[in-house]
């Protein structure tokens, strides 16, 4: 099997989720690999910040500020996307929340920012992508980026619907991949399930006993992840990456 990216050179790629830690070294990946990269996301000014940084790699890096928690502004999003930049070959679904509570007296409101963000946020999204490249006959490629704890239900208390989240992902992954073959479309489908991550809400985490607890665990960089997006983009068109699980050396779970 030969890999190579350069089938998507040039091309429009969406990230959500964009201006920090896994979203963040996805989208810088994609511009170093020549391509146009639309990052979507509230704090737009880091992005921005990156989009300075990469001025004179291959690609190019937009920032398009937006909560992606509300539908109506997915939706300008991608109008402005297709209207502005081009029809989308890839999305990168990385948005996501983790919220620090319970199932046994947790806070609703907490929960359902878990549940939009990480589940309605992601079918909405990927619902616009896949209009624009079935209207402009792309074979393109979605990318989810879920998380080990969508195949297991991990012992850390705290997590409460996060799980739960993340479980509906393989399952949405699967469903989708059903639906596009039953159209016999082309357009690629993968879910990337990483173990821990440095992130803010691991290394970076406000809490010092959490923090210090994720210091000392075997711990992946958002870097890595990158490298096995760009991977699972490099396959050839016959080819589909559907489930790639990614856990650092020395993991125990």
């Amino acid at each position: 099997m030969v890999l190579s990216i350069e089938r998507f050179v040039g091309k429009v790629a969406v990230v959500t989720g964009a201006s920090a830690g896994i979203g963040a070294a996805i989208a810088r990946q994609l511009v170093e690999n020549g391509l146009i990269v639309i990052g979507i996301a509230r704090r737009t000014e880091l992005i921005e910040q990156q989009a300075q940084e990469l001025c004179h790699q291959k690609g190019k890096l937009y920032a398009f500020k937006a909560d992606l928690s509300k539908e109506e502004e997915i939706l300008d999003a991608f109008k402005w996307i297709e209207d502005n930049v081009g029809p989308v070959h890839i999305l990168v679904n990385n948005a996501g929340a983790s919220k620090d509570t319970t199932l046994y007296d947790g806070d609703t409101n907490a929960w359902k920012t878990v549940l939009d963000l990480n589940i309605l946020t992601l079918c909405i999204a990927t619902r616009e992508a896949i209009k624009s490249m079935r209207n402009n006959d792309i074979n393109g490629h979605i990318i989810h980026i879920n998380s080990i704890f969508g195949h297991r239900v991990p012992t850390l208390v705290g997590l409460n619907i996060y799980s739960a989240s993340k479980f509906a992902v393989t399952a949405l992954t699967e469903t989708l991949r059903q639906e596009l073959n039953s159209i016999g479309s082309k357009i690629k489908i993968t879910s990337v399930s990483p173990g821990l991550v440095q992130s803010e809400l691991t290394t970076q985490n406000p809490d010092p006993d959490k923090r210090a607890y994720y210091e000392t665990a075997p711990i992946l960089r958002p870097e890595d992840i990158a490298d096995g997006v760009i991977y699972a983009l490099s396959t050839p068109e016959d080819v589909q990456v559907f489930e790639l699980t990614i856990k650092p050396v020395g993991e125990l779970n």
